[in-house]
Formats: C-alpha cells, structure tokens, sequence
C-alpha cells in the first residue's frame, strides 16, 4: 500500500488539517468553527494522542495488546494513561444539554475528539469506530457498512490487494 502522507507530520499540514477538522465539526454541529493555533508541543501532543486513541480501538476491536498488530511506522512506547480534556455543559434554547469543547489549540482538538467520542458512546455508535484489517495500515475509521461488518478503512486500497494476497496463497498450496 503506498504511504499517505502524515497530516501531523510537521506544523503547516497539521494546522491546516486542524482547522479542516474544525471547520467539519462546526458544519456538523452547527456550531461555530473555533480557530486551532498549534506550536510544536501541541503538535506533539496530538500525535502521542492520535497514537493512544488508534491503539485503545484496535486494543477493543481485537481484544489483543496492541504490540501483536504494530504495523511499521507503528509507536514504540507505552501508553502513557487516561487523557483528559476541558469541556463544559450548556443548556441550550430547545432545553438539551450541549457538551462543548474547551481549551486552545491542541487541548481544543483533543476535547473535540474525546466530546464527539463519548456522545458516541451514549449513542451507541462507538463500537462502529475501527481500524484498518491491514496489518501495515494505520488508519482508525467509522464503519458506515449496514450490517457494521467493515474490516478496511478502504476496500480499494486495503482490501482488495489483502484479499488478493489471501487467493493467491490459497492457489499456491493447491497446486
């Protein structure tokens, strides 16, 4: 599979992703995109939680360590613990309680991502987050399958050149 490149590689692309991101978010909630400035230690602190929250699903998902399944590029590093982020609870004009976000740059985005994660808990939509069946791909994503039934975050990128693979080997030890 060839190598995407890595958004957070370096502080440009992860800005301009973080305020992508945030702009989605704003466009799926309706409420206001909130501006990310990010530095080098924000940057940081979004790969090591990017890394913590691909692990905690793929640790779910398979119920295995995540050592058994680093692909390369994969973190050499314990997990550093529970992560928490600010946020506060609002009762909005219709009478239902909003959870938002708070914190600046880094702290925003992680808040962002733990906030939607536990409304996606409380909607029971959580178990639809997975990671890619690839071994060498570190992708996590949201199942949309009926059935909740997606092993590949992309059945043309990951899926079909895995299941390839899997048929050739199969013909090999018939013949």
């Amino acid at each position: 599979m060839p190598r995407q490149p890595d958004l957070l590689d370096e502080l440009t692309s992860a800005t301009t992703w973080a305020n992508d991101a945030s702009s989605r978010w704003s466009t799926a909630t309706g409420r206001p995109a909130p501006e990310v400035t990010l530095d080098a230690a924000g940057l940081r602190a979004l790969r090591s939680f990017r890394d913590e929250l691909w692990e905690e699903i793929d640790t779910r998902l398979r119920g295995t360590p995540e050592v058994e399944h680093a692909g390369p590029g994969a973190p050499d590093r314990a997990p550093t613990g529970p992560r928490t982020a600010g946020a506060s609870l609002r009762l909005d004009r219709s009478g239902s309680v909003q959870l938002d976000p708070a914190g600046a740059g880094a702290d925003l985005l992680i808040s962002l991502v733990l906030a939607a994660l536990f409304e996606a808990q409380l909607g029971d939509v959580r178990r639809r987050l997975k990671t890619c069946r690839n071994p060498r791909c570190r992708v996590a994503f949201y199942d949309r399958s009926n059935n909740n039934s997606g092993a590949w975050h992309s059945v043309r990128v990951c899926g079909n050149p895995s299941n390839l693979r899997a048929h050739r080997a199969r013909q090999r030890q018939v013949d």
